[in-house]
Parts: structure tokens; C-alpha cells; sequence
């Protein structure tokens, strides 16, 4: 029997990789690992208790109706990373305006708190997206050049999936690596070592109905992909349609 590896375990093994190798790491994604087992719990109590399910009766910043479960998932994070004191701000889907902390944290973070929750009253995947950038600046508060870095200089991304399992995914430059939420002990579980993408995919996930406001060279390559008999899979969660991609 193959020895279990949990999350908390792996991160501090790979500490050293990390460019702030004072246990910052382990910190910020604590927040992000208590969140993602609380909002399983929720998520999973859906069609049970019928106050966590439906529309709350708000848009989000994208014009987007909010679902009960958004602003729960939403106000949850926020506690949980404000209580750890190293992030500064946090911009969300959810929010209008980047929320500050004032705590003098050296982070910022971005987030998509419940993608795809419009799927929740339908039984299909909904997850969580993050991002966590060390902030450029030194002033008081977090601008807007603390979140709109490129990509390059993040300290850590993932997402975690809500579904037929509950999964953690992330990287920090070495390698991607996904732990799945072992329910008998509440623990992430290193689950999928060294996640890759294939050079060369079988699925293409795309909504069509969108098809004609897109550019034209995008609706060459879907039409390509048609071509090419590629399988056509769109769940409208992107945590859910990226993980076909794997």
C-alpha cells in the first residue's frame, strides 16, 4: 500500500522552491485548502437545504446574476484571507471594486470564488480560481499594477474543483500537482503528481452560441477542430472544462 502524501505534507517538501522560503507559502494556502473543504460542505448540501441554492437576486461585476452559493464562497475567502494578515487586497468576480485589507500585507489576491454556479441547481462541477501576486508597489495600499502583473510573476495559481470529487490544484512555477479531498479524514491528498497537458488534445471546450461574435480566425480554428473530429465538450464551469483538457 502506497504511503499518502497530504497537502500540508507536500508543500512543506517543497518549501524550498518557493522564492519567500520563510513558510509564507504554507499560509496562503491554508486559507485557500479550509475554504475549499467548507465550500464542498455547502455545495454538497445542495438540494437538501434550500436556502444555500438559487439566485441571491444581485448581478457581479460581469453582469452576471450571483447565486446564494457565490456570495457565501465570496464572503468565506474574504474572511479567511484577511485573517491571515499577509494579504493586503483581493480583487473578486464578486465585488465591484478590489476590497482592501489595510493590514500591510505583502500579497494580493484574485479570485473567481464559485465559478460556474449557475450549474450548482443542476448537479454539475463548479469550482474555485485563484491567483496570488507579491506586491510590485510599497505604498500604504494595493494598486492597480499589484494585480495586473503578467502572468510570469505570480507566486502561486490554481483552482479547486467542486464535483464528483473534490480536487486542489496548483503550481508555483515547478510543476502543477492535484490533491484530491480524501472525505473519511476531511485532508487533500496528493492524488495527480506532475499534472500535464497532452501537446496534442481530443476535446475542444467552447460555447457556440457565442460562435458569430467571435474573431474570424477563432471560428476558423473551431471549424478546424470539427474537421478534425475532435469531441465537442462544454459544462460552462471553466474549472470543468479545463480539466477535459488534461
Amino acid at each position: 500500500m502506497s504511503q499518502i502524501k497530504t497537502l500540508a505534507e507536500f508543500i512543506a517538501e517543497r518549501q524550498h522552491e518557493f522564492t519567500y522560503a520563510t513558510g509564507e507559502l504554507s499560509q496562503l494556502l491554508t486559507s485557500f485548502r479550509l475554504a475549499g473543504k467548507m465550500v464542498n460542505r455547502e455545495v454538497n448540501k445542495a438540494g437538501l437545504a434550500e436556502d444555500i441554492i438559487g439566485a441571491q437576486g444581485t448581478d457581479n461585476v460581469q453582469g452576471e446574476a450571483q447565486q446564494k452559493l457565490d456570495v457565501y464562497a465570496n464572503d468565506l475567502f474574504m474572511r479567511l484571507l484577511r485573517s491571515q494578515g499577509m494579504v493586503c487586497a483581493v480583487a473578486s468576480e464578486e465585488n465591484d471594486d478590489v476590497v482592501h485589507f489595510d493590514n500591510g500585507g505583502k500579497y494580493v489576491v484574485t479570485m473567481d470564488p464559485l465559478d460556474g454556479s449557475s450549474n450548482i441547481d443542476v448537479n454539475v462541477s463548479i469550482g474555485t480560481i485563484f491567483s496570488i501576486y507579491r506586491r510590485s508597489g510599497t505604498g500604504d495600499k494595493a494598486t492597480m499594477e499589484d494585480f495586473m502583473q503578467p502572468g510570469t510573476a505570480q507566486v502561486a495559481a490554481g483552482y479547486i474543483i467542486y464535483g464528483s470529487s473534490t480536487m486542489l490544484v496548483y503550481t508555483t512555477g515547478h510543476g502543477v500537482n492535484g490533491f484530491t479531498l480524501d472525505p473519511s479524514i476531511g485532508t487533500f491528498c496528493l492524488s495527480h503528481p506532475n499534472m500535464q497537458t497532452p501537446v496534442d488534445g481530443k476535446i475542444f471546450s467552447v460555447n457556440e452560441g457565442n460562435l458569430h461574435d467571435f474573431s474570424p480566425g477563432v471560428q476558423r480554428y473551431i471549424d478546424d477542430c470539427k474537421k478534425r473530429k475532435l469531441s465537442a465538450r462544454y459544462i460552462g464551469s471553466l474549472v470543468a472544462d479545463f480539466r477535459t483538457q488534461r
